[in-house]
């Protein structure tokens, strides 16, 4: 990466700005310290890498990893792009979350959580992968848009790649990888049991099929998930179809915001754990979605209005770096990000304010003016 300290400066001004970032406002905040060519220039140069990214992060991750309690939860996010020019990293995808096609950046995020001491738990993203459609193909079934875009490697298959290089390569410490339903695949699950010999602890869609024992396996007496009676606070083992290891499974009722209930099924490879702690465990990974949301709001992923791949690429780079600073600040000032951009949002109103003062007192033509008017008025 050439010119490193930019990356620095062009990070810190993600989370001081609160309108669109430009290589001309961060020029014009620095007085022209740095020119705006020679920020463009950076943001256009050689894509930054994952190896790029972890050598940056790795100084933090060293002082946070546990081998006991560290968990990795991996999910994905859209940055939505509806009006940009479609590429291969900008098209259309599927979001999950919403039930529909969005336009946009889909980002595959790998969020580290540990506890420090007494304090608040601690969460980097120590990777993310961009899903890059490349191939082009031609859908006969759709009428509106039969030119479709889709990507040569699944979401399931970037997983497993990164957590081949996180675990063997980066030989990152942690106890236990998690995902929602989306992820829990049996290839997703085989792999984590016998190649990366770690535990899983992921959502199940009550659809899928298990059997009570390893007999009924054998004989494919299969029932779906949901027709087990299987209590709150109770695990059973069972068998996944498709798996020949056998797994906990674990019911947890809960109440939506509506008053309504729902259910959700976890299962987990670690045969030692009990319902507390699976459904803990589990809870962690809803820090992914506060990640995603801080990433957005506070760390200005959404806020660039780069036009090639390579800038959009690299802004999104930028916006780790800029989370992780807010994880460090989140510590140094014992508040969560949101406050601590609040807390510069209400520097900067206070400083516009005083500066308006400022103008209206010693603005020299306004006063002429007023001086020109008193002269005008007739006398009493």
């Amino acid at each position: 990466m050439k010119n490193p300290e930019i990356m620095d400066i062009y990070s810190d001004y993600l989370i001081a700005s609160f309108s669109l970032v430009t290589a001309t406002g961060l020029s014009k905040m620095l007085d022209n310290g740095y020119s705006h060519d020679k920020i463009s220039r950076f943001l256009a140069q050689r894509e930054f890498t994952q190896k790029d990214y972890w050598q940056m992060v790795k100084k933090i991750i060293r002082k946070i990893e546990n081998s006991q309690c560290g968990i990795l939860a991996i999910d994905d996010t859209i940055e939505e792009k509806p009006h940009s020019t479609e590429n291969d990293i900008i098209c259309w995808h599927w979001d999950h979350a919403k039930n529909r096609n969005t336009k946009g950046i889909n980002i595959v995020n790998f969020l580290y959580t540990t506890s420090l001491a007494d304090q608040e738990e601690f969460s980097i993203p120590v990777s993310f992968e961009l899903v890059r459609k490349t191939e082009q193909y031609v859908d006969t079934k759709t009428k509106g848009q039969p030119i479709k875009r889709r990507s040569p490697i699944s979401k399931n298959e970037i997983v497993r790649n990164r957590l081949r290089v996180l675990t063997k390569l980066n030989r990152l410490k942690y106890k236990y990888i998690t995902w929602d339903s989306w992820f829990s695949s049996k290839d997703n699950f085989k792999f984590v049991h016998y190649e990366l010999k770690q535990f899983f602890v992921g959502a199940l869609k009550n659809n899928r099929t298990a059997a009570l024992s390893e007999d009924l396996k054998h004989q494919g007496k299969f029932l779906k998930i949901k027709e087990f009676e299987l209590q709150p606070n109770q695990t059973i083992k069972v068998w996944l179809k498709g798996l020949d290891f056998p797994v906990l499974l674990a019911k947890q009722v809960f109440t939506n915001k509506d008053g309504s209930t729902g259910e959700l099924y976890i299962v987990t490879n670690d045969l030692e754990l009990d319902y507390d702690n699976i459904t803990s465990i589990y809870q962690k990974r809803w820090r992914v979605e506060t990640f995603h949301k801080s990433l957005k709001s506070n760390a200005g992923l959404e806020k660039s209005p780069t036009k090639f791949e390579v800038t959009q690429s690299n802004h999104i780079f930028a916006s780790m770096i800029a989370f992780c600073k807010l994880e460090l600040l989140k510590f140094k000032e014992n508040q969560n990000h949101f406050t601590l951009k609040s807390k510069l949002y209400l520097k900067a109103i206070k400083a516009a304010f005083s500066e308006l003062q400022r103008l209206k007192k010693f603005n020299p033509q306004i006063e002429a003016q007023q001086q020109t008017h008193s002269l005008l008025e007739p006398a009493m």
